[in-house]
């Protein structure tokens, strides 16, 4: 409501400046920097100059013709500027009328979006979970804001990696005990092949000689990598279920790989394909190294794959835009996709936009499969989970239900710590931090939100029975405000694709529902006064739940 108030109040000032002027202007409508000055500062300059009028002459005008707008309550001019403060009571009734947080209906346009994207035969990582996360969120709050969303999970089932893999198999494996436990010993596998290869670099080579043969269709290594693959979906969906992520499609780089012929046939087809000391490559401008789509002995690359599964996408989604959740680290690789798309000068190629974020460290440093020094993430729910029932069990030991609370509230807390986050930015991961029931949490919002419910079950309300005098209060006021940014926070998380907008905006509504609780009795004697309070932190309920949702978390009706 404000920016439409906004809007119209330039609009309204720039057709009486024209009528009483005869010049034509953009009258800019802004916010004072210290709110002592007013909700609104409309700067004259512009008018002065076109007019060619003495200051004194135009900001009086000005503030008359603000007073005839009837929405402020004191109106004054400080030097060039028009500064006002808003009748309270007549702007809070026309934002709480206004107020609508359902799902657009409005189609906007459809996007995919690939992320979570784990590795074949090793743990789901607390690594992945940015790119999980991230995806989850951006595709409910592009859904919520009318666009139709794909969710492709791209398998790492494909790559060198599954040579080295194969190779420690075939050398150090134990079947019965990968049959055992699979994911933990290929990880144990794939961690020593690294460091056997710093001790032996040759193994490198045999490594790329083996996926060499597996991309080509060797029976005995494609059955290792199939039952290496089954494995670890089985632990993936678990995962996924638990973080109540999911996906339209699961695509993989071994199906990409298979059909790469395809898209090699394109680029040769529009004369970019070299040939460069034995590998293929497609030359993308003189300040980027060229992208190589073909090594030497034959083999393809991500880029390769990459190119194949966007064409196919294209053909089966004609998405608007082509996101992928994908590391900061990969910032270059993404460069050198986009420019080798619009060499290709394919319909699609400015669509693609990689959602880059940073890392989770853990004592400073990056957690690495590699070198043994990963967590995994069902370990950290796990404990977020048990640290989320000691917390229950402190402050409410006859609660019913509370493993399954605690699970909602565990697993939620793990995906708000990592969303409050701006997503460009590395940051340390402290599980004690992520689950307290009181700071910049999951919990404190939850537990904001169960609270307000509370109140709510005690007493009835109408809300066709409130007075808007109680919004010449700023404990009122400053909540209707924080109420009508809502909708411009969620357009901002999609137009930086960044949920941390969103999440620390519930932050800041939580924290004026219990300053606003701490002065106000809601469960007053007078019934209309009553009536008001109630309706007004219903509202806060109805963003905080809604906001939680669209962030991939859980709700909770007791703590």
């Amino acid at each position: 409501m404000l920016n439409e108030l906004n809007i119209k109040i330039s609009e309204f000032l720039n057709k009486k400046i024209i009528e009483d002027f005869g010049v034509q202007v953009n009258i800019v409508v802004e916010q004072p920097k210290n709110p002592e000055m007013g909700d609104v500062a409309i700067p004259s300059f512009v008018v002065v100059k076109a007019a060619k009028k003495p200051l004194v002459e135009i900001t009086t005008k000005i503030k008359e013709y603000l007073e005839e707008m009837d929405l402020f309550e004191e109106i004054n001019i400080v030097g060039p500027y028009v500064n006002s403060f808003y009748d309270k009571i007549k702007l809070s009734k026309l934002i709480i009328e206004s107020l609508d947080f359902s799902k657009s209906s409005e189609y906007k346009g459809t996007v995919c979006i690939d992320y979570s994207s784990p590795n074949i035969a090793k743990n789901f990582s607390i690594g992945h979970l940015r790119s999980t996360i991230i995806g989850e969120s951006l595709g409910n709050i592009l859904e919520f804001k009318g666009y139709k969303v794909f969710r492709i999970n791209h398998l790492g089932d494909f790559g060198t990696q599954f040579g080295k893999l194969i190779y420690a198999y075939l050398n150090w494996g134990d079947k019965e005990k990968v049959l055992k436990n699979p994911i933990e010993e290929l990880v144990s596998l794939y961690v020593r092949f690294h460091k056997e290869a710093e001790i032996n670099p040759s193994l490198e080579d045999e490594a790329r000689r083996i996926f060499n043969e597996l991309e080509e269709g060797n029976e005995y290594y494609r059955s290792l990598w199939t039952q290496f693959k089954e494995a670890s979906l089985e632990e993936f969906n678990r995962i996924y279920k638990l973080l109540g992520v999911h996906f339209d499609e699961y695509s993989s780089e071994a199906s990409a790989s298979r059909d790469s012929n395809r898209v090699l046939s394109l680029l040769k087809e529009k004369n970019l394909l070299e040939i460069d000391d034995g590998a293929t490559i497609v030359r993308i401008g003189d300040d980027m190294p060229p992208a190589i789509v073909k090594r030497s002995d034959g083999a393809t690359l991500y880029i390769t794959r990459d190119l194949e599964e966007i064409h196919r996408r294209y053909s089966e989604y004609h998405f608007d835009k082509m996101l992928y959740c994908v590391g900061n680290e990969q910032k270059l690789y993404f460069n050198q996709l986009k420019r080798v798309l619009n060499r290709m000068d394919v319909p699609f190629k400015d669509a693609v936009e990689h959602v880059n974020f940073g890392l989770i460290l853990r004592d400073g440093k990056k957690m690495s499969t590699r070198t043994g020094n990963a967590v995994t993430l069902s370990d950290v729910l796990n404990e977020s989970i048990r640290l989320a029932l000691k917390h229950i069990d402190e402050k409410n030991p006859t609660l019913a239900q509370k493993e399954e609370i605690a699970t909602k509230v565990g697993v939620s807390a793990i995906i708000f710590n990592d969303l409050k986050n701006y997503r460009e930015n590395d940051y340390e991961f402290n599980l004690e931090d992520a689950t307290r029931f009181e700071g910049q949490t999951g919990p404190y919002l939850q537990y904001t939100s169960v609270r307000i419910a509370s109140i709510l079950n005690q007493c009835d309300f109408d809300k066709n029975n409130i007075d808007y005098s109680f919004y010449n209060n700023n404990n009122f006021f400053d909540i209707t405000k924080k109420l009508d940014e809502f909708s411009i926070i969620i357009d901002k998380c999609i137009n930086e694709l960044a949920p941390n907008y969103l999440a620390k905006y519930l932050l800041q509504l939580s924290t004026l529902f219990n300053s606003f609780y701490s002065k106000e009795k809601c469960l007053c004697e007078d019934i209309v006064e009553r009536n008001t309070k109630l309706h007004l932190i219903s509202l806060i309920k109805e963003v905080l739940d809604k906001g939680m949702l669209l962030l991939g978390m859980q709700l909770v009706k007791q703590m």
